[in-house]
C-alpha cells in the first residue's frame, strides 16, 4: 500500500506562517517603541490579556507534567509511563512561551535577570522567578532523556536516569509553590478584585485549580495529537485522569462556595449583572459541564465524552485566570481596557509556536513510544472525534460510539 505523502505547504501551515510573520512585526515595534506602542495597558491597567491568558493560564494548563511525572517515577503507577512524555513535553513547551509571554509583557525585559542578584525574600514575584527559572531547568533535564535517546547516547541517559526520581521530587515542589503563588499576587488587591474572585486563600484555589486544568490538558492534548499528528489517544487510561479531573473539580467548586460564603460574597453570585454572569459562566465550563459529563459516562467513557469534558474543562480554566486577571478588576474599577489586535495576535502566535514545537518533538524525538514500545498497544476496534469520521485504533467498537 502506498502511503499517502502530505504535501509541504497546508492551508494550516500558511496560516501559521503569516500569523507569526506579522506577530514578529508587532514584537519589532513593541521592543522598538514600548508597550503603548501595540497595547492598551497603561499605569491603570498594568495588566492585561498577556497575564490573564499568556502567563497566568498557560502556566497552570501546564501542571499535568509534574502530575504524570510523580504517579509514574515516585509513586511507581506504571500503566501510565505511556503519558509521561508527552505530558513533559507539553509542560516545557508551557514554561517556555510562560517566559516569552513575560518578556514580551514586563516594562523592561532587560532587567529581568536582576531577580537572581537581588533577593526580596517578601515578594511573591522573587519565589515565582525562582521557582520557574528551576523547574523549567528541572523539565528539560527530564525532557532531555528523550533527546538522548534520539541521539543514542545510552550511557548519558543512564546517568541522568539515576538522578530522575530526586528531579520528579524537586520538579513538583517547585511547581507547587509557584502555582500558588500565583494567586498570592492577587491577594494583596482586596479592594481592586471583585469579591466573587478575591479571597484571602486565593492560592489554594489557584493550586486546586491546576490540578483539574493539568489533567484535563492532557486528555485534551491527546485529541490534538490525534487530529494533526496521527496518534490514537490512550482510551486505557484517559478516562481515569478525567475521572481524577472531575474529582477534583467538585472538591475545588464545593471549596469556592464554602469560601464566598464565609466571607458573605455568596449573595454577588445571584445579583443580576455582569459579575454574576462571567462567574456563573467560568464555572459552567471549567466544573458543572465536565463533571456532569463524566458523571454520564460513569460506566463507559467514549471519545466524545473525554473530547467535550476536557475542551469545556481547559476553556474554563482560562475564563477563571482571566477573570481574576482582568475582568474581575475590571468589574471594580473599569478602565475602558479592551485587548488591541496586536496583543490578540501575539496570544495566538504563542499557541501557534507551541503547536509547532510540540509537532517537530513528537515528529522527530520518541514521545509517544518511549524506548521503542508500542505505545498504541491496546488500540483495537474503531472510534471518532466529533469532526471526523471513524479512524480505526481504539478500544470502542463504532456501535458503542454511536449509541453514546
Amino acid at each position: 500500500m502506498i502511503e499517502r505523502v502530505r504535501p509541504l505547504l497546508t492551508p494550516w501551515r500558511v496560516l501559521v506562517a503569516l500569523l507569526l510573520t506579522v506577530a514578529a512585526v508587532i514584537v519589532t515595534a513593541r521592543f522598538a517603541f514600548g508597550l503603548g506602542s501595540v497595547t492598551n495597558l497603561s499605569d491603570e491597567t498594568p495588566w492585561g490579556i498577556w497575564v490573564g491568558f499568556d502567563i497566568l493560564a498557560g502556566i497552570g494548563l501546564a501542571a499535568g507534567g509534574f502530575i504524570m511525572a510523580a504517579v509514574v517515577y515516585v509513586f511507581g503507577v506504571e500503566r501510565y509511563r505511556p503519558l509521561v512524555r508527552m505530558s513533559i513535553l507539553t509542560a516545557l513547551i508551557g514554561y517556555l512561551l510562560f517566559i516569552t509571554g513575560l518578556i514580551l509583557e514586563i516594562g523592561r525585559p532587560w532587567n529581568i535577570w536582576r531577580c537572581i542578584v537581588n533577593h526580596n525574600f517578601h515578594s511573591p514575584l522573587f519565589e515565582i522567578a525562582w521557582c520557574v527559572m528551576l523547574y523549567t531547568t528541572v523539565l528539560l533535564l527530564e525532557f532531555s532523556q528523550s533527546v538522548w535517546e534520539r541521539l543514542g547516547w545510552h550511557r548519558v541517559e543512564r546517568v541522568l536516569h539515576r538522578f530522575l526520581i530526586p528531579l520528579v521530587i524537586i520538579g513538583a515542589l517547585l511547581s507547587t509553590l509557584h502555582q500558588s503563588t500565583l494567586g498570592t499576587l492577587f491577594t494583596i488587591v482586596p479592594h481592586k478584585l471583585h469579591p466573587l474572585w478575591y479571597s484571602p486563600i486565593l492560592p489554594v484555589h489557584f493550586f486546586l485549580s491546576c490540578l483539574a486544568a493539568g489533567l484535563a490538558m492532557i486528555c485534551f492534548e491527546a485529541f490534538l495529537s490525534w487530529r494533526f499528528l496521527g496518534h490514537p489517544p490512550r482510551m486505557d487510561l484517559l478516562p481515569n485522569l478525567a475521572r481524577m479531573m472531575a474529582l477534583i473539580l467538585v472538591v475545588y467548586f464545593v471549596f469556592r462556595l464554602e469560601d464566598l460564603a464565609l466571607r458573605d460574597a455568596l449573595t454577588e453570585a445571584f445579583r443580576l449583572g455582569m459579575p454574576a454572569l462571567l462567574f456563573w459562566l467560568e464555572n459552567l465550563l471549567f466544573v458543572i459541564i465536565p463533571v456532569a459529563v463524566v458523571l454520564r459516562a460513569a460506566r463507559r467513557m467514549t471519545t466524545n465524552h473525554l473530547f467535550w469534558a476536557s475542551f469545556c474543562a481547559v476553556f474554563g480554566f482560562i475564563m477563571h485566570r482571566f477573570n481574576v486577571a482582568v475582568s474581575g478588576m475590571q468589574l471594580i474599577h473599569p478602565t475602558g481596557y479592551f485587548p488591541t489586535w496586536q496583543e490578540l495576535v501575539i496570544s495566538l502566535a504563542l499557541i501557534a509556536l507551541g503547536f509547532v514545537a510540540a509537532g517537530l518533538a513528537v515528529h522527530y524525538l520518541p514521545i509517544t513510544r518511549p524506548g521503542g514500545a508500542d505505545a498504541s498497544a491496546g488500540h483495537i476496534g474503531t472510534y471518532r472525534l466529533p469532526w471526523r469520521r471513524p479512524v480505526i485504533g481504539a478500544p470502542e467498537t463504532a456501535a458503542e460510539e454511536e449509541g453514546s
